[in-house]
């Protein structure tokens, strides 16, 4: 299972906390009498939540580190949740963080933080577990362990405290920044974390027992084992394993290694107050075979591996008295071998289908097909950049020339809307290279209005534009990200070349978010600093920078080639070093290291 999945392949940023939470509805600001009232009429909603005695059992308060509403569509929350309560010893329940009004209201009120379930103080279970997928998000871990009446670092908890554990997306990018507020990283896929967990906890005589038997296990990382030597700002000499706790040098990923005997991780709870509402999302496929040079997920969730179709069809049948849509989540749809049978069948269910981002070879005519048969009106996709030659750069194997015969099979097909995602401060980018989103742009806007003036009806094309982060364990993790003066320079270039296309429209996200984003991405447990100066002030990144010193810059704007070890490969994610040098010098030449499959287009 995988923590960290999404509706959406790009892992873009979550949206900011959304005040339609259980905690941050009515109820909010009205105690804890009200909160409990409120957590039951959301249970009153849910279909698919679980109930247990607490006695005998491990307790584990499971959390999404954002709302409700967020939160309810993580499938790698859903299936943490089913995992955990699957097993007759466990009860978990869930907690989000409340809304903003109560937020607002808590340095008033010190209402206790209560599990959604039983209403349970959150203080008073044997395992915090958090699932995060946002570097975002890290601030509201702390905010939550405040709300719970915790220490935020590890160091300063009592024994007696929940044993604070997260996993999650972001522990295979780089746990550092968390390690500090962090008992146990979770590293991995959740079929293989989840047994280890519970059956250490029983095999344990104390507390430390847990952490010694955890570190012994595959995809366990227990920064409290471990010393880090810096070299200067933005620079980790080494992280070694402590005498006699029996940690590992490197701490190797969980991952299975096939999925055939496996349930498809899926919603398991229903419930109208979430971000998708009556939607079914099931994962049909896992890992990504592609390896584009700056995505971290293609790398890390490798060999790719199907779900059984038989199964992701049982499931979706049970499922669709409590939904109306399925969402295909994975990262290369159309590698499972058997997807034009899915469609079919979840078709003739009466599914709407919406599928995550496609890669271009996805789209072939019986998909597009059957996307719009199912009432689908947008379909979106990546080329990343208007250039062949930056698309060879980062290894994308798709041609403007084939981007344009699927943009035209897919308005052809009666699709109306497209998403399109774009980077830029690509390494080697240049100023022609911006001018061809443009024109890439304007020849897919020009397909979509052809065939509008036959339907008599016009569609739209949104393009999101990101400043591209080198995330740690992909090829550019040494390389240093584009200066936020170029950034700025290059997307006021950019608005200026889109800022008049009809039925075009382009989101260029700011320079500072992604500045913060990668210092969050490729920090060290210095970081942990600006992480917890960051909750007390509210989110204010450069305040919470400057206020604790931090040379940001050095994690950010330096190359990283001649360090002779990175803060994030204490966790192998299981590619060698020596693969992403070869690829970041195939990249700078402009070489493919995976060939394009050519899929033929029907006329």
């Amino acid at each position: 299972m995988q923590l960290w999945l999404e509706f959406s392949s790009r892992f873009q940023m979550p949206r900011r906390p959304n005040p339609r939470t259980y905690a941050g509805r009515a109820g909010a600001g009205r105690g804890p009498g009200h909160r409990r009232e409120d957590a039951l009429a959301t249970l009153e909603k849910e279909v698919g939540y679980v109930r247990k005695p607490h006695g005998g059992r491990l307790r584990v308060a499971l959390a999404f580190p954002n709302t409700y509403f967020v939160g309810m569509s993580n499938l790698g929350l859903q299936t943490v949740y089913s995992l955990l309560n699957a097993d007759d010893r466990v009860v978990c329940e869930r907690v989000f963080l409340p809304g903003r009004q109560e937020l607002a209201d808590e340095g008033r009120r010190k209402d206790p933080l209560v599990t959604l379930e039983s209403q349970t103080l959150v203080s008073d279970f044997d395992i915090f577990a958090f699932s995060v997928s946002f570097e975002w998000d890290y601030t509201n871990v702390l905010t939550l362990l405040r709300l719970a009446g915790l220490k935020a670092r590890a160091a300063d908890r009592h024994h007696r405290d929940p044993l604070i554990v997260i996993g999650g997306a972001v522990t295979f990018v780089n746990p550092e920044p968390l390690a500090p507020f962090a008992d146990v990283i979770a590293a991995g896929e959740g079929e293989l974390l989840v047994p280890a967990l519970i059956e250490s906890w029983h095999r344990a005589a104390d507390r430390d027992e847990v952490l010694t038997l955890l570190a012994r296990e595959r995809g366990f990382y227990i920064p409290s084992f471990y010393d880090v030597t810096y070299d200067g700002p933005g620079r980790v000499a080494a992280i070694t394993p402590r005498a006699g706790t029996g940690a590992p040098v490197v701490v190797q990923k969980a991952s299975v290694k096939a999925t055939d005997h496996l349930d498809p991780p899926s919603t398991r709870i229903f419930t109208p107050e979430t971000e998708f509402g009556a939607r079914f999302l099931i994962e049909v496929v896992r890992g990504c075979a592609n390896l584009c040079r700056f995505c971290w997920a293609g790398y890390n969730y490798l060999p790719v591996r199907p779900f059984d179709t038989q199964r992701i069809l049982e499931m979706a049948e049970a499922a669709r008295p409590y939904a109306t849509r399925v969402g295909l989540v994975s990262i290369a749809l159309c590698d499972h071998p058997d997807i034009v049978l899915i469609l079919e069948k979840l078709l003739a269910m009466g599914y709407g289908i919406t599928p995550a981002s496609l890669r271009m070879d996805d789209l072939t005519e019986p998909i597009v097909r059957l996307l719009k048969a199912s009432g689908e009106k947008s379909i979106t996709i990546a080329p990343e950049t208007g250039s062949d030659r930056l698309r060879r750069v980062i290894n994308k194997t798709v041609t403007n020339e084939e981007i344009l015969t699927r943009t035209e099979l897919i308005f052809a097909a009666g699709i109306q809307n497209l998403k399109l995602y774009y980077m830029i401060g690509i390494p080697t980018e240049e100023d022609a290279d911006l001018v061809e989103i443009r024109d890439l742009t304007i020849a897919m806007r020009d397909r979509m209005m052809a065939h509008a003036k036959v339907r008599g009806t016009v569609g739209r094309i949104v393009a999101s534009v990101n400043p591209l982060v080198p995330k740690p364990g992909t090829t550019y993790q040494w390389m240093p990200m584009t200066d936020t003066a170029t950034i700025d320079q290059k997307s006021k270039r950019l608005r200026q070349l889109v800022s008049n296309i009809d039925n075009v429209y382009f989101t260029i996200k700011s320079e500072r978010h992604s500045y913060y984003q990668g210092l969050l991405s490729l920090g060290d447990r210095r970081v942990a600093d600006v992480i917890e100066r960051a909750e007390q002030n509210g989110g204010q990144w450069r305040a919470a920078v400057a206020d604790v010193g931090l040379d940001a810059d050095a994690y950010l704007y330096r190359n990283k080639e001649s360090d002779s070890f990175l803060p994030w490969q204490i966790i192998d994610g299981g590619m060698k070093e020596s693969f992403f040098r070869t690829e970041l010098e195939k990249s700078l030449r402009a070489e493919q290291t995976i060939q394009p499959r050519r899929v033929t287009v029907p006329s």
